[in-house]
């Protein structure tokens, strides 16, 4: 493959991850702050460790992407349940 070409096909991936990482992040980041909103303690009825769960989950999840950039080899994930 010729060097312009290859040029083009990296200027490509790397748009589209671009374009990709921007999309995921903000709709992550929406996710998170809708989970913000359970906090209202007017409408919702919580107790402090089911707070801690669903913190440590939102950054244990965090750990798992970091991991994945530094060495991506394989999936994780899984749902999360209180």
């Amino acid at each position: 493959m010729d060097a312009a070409v290859e040029r083009g096909a990296s200027s490509s991936k790397r748009a589209k991850f671009r374009d990709l990482a921007e999309a995921r992040t903000n709709k992550a980041i929406e996710a998170i702050l809708r989970i913000g909103n359970l906090s209202n303690r007017q409408i919702y009825d919580f107790e402090d460790a089911e707070v801690r769960k669903v913190i440590r989950a939102l950054k244990e999840a965090i750990a798992s992407v970091e991991a994945r950039f530094e060495s991506p080899r394989g999936k994780t994930g899984g749902g999360f349940k209180l």
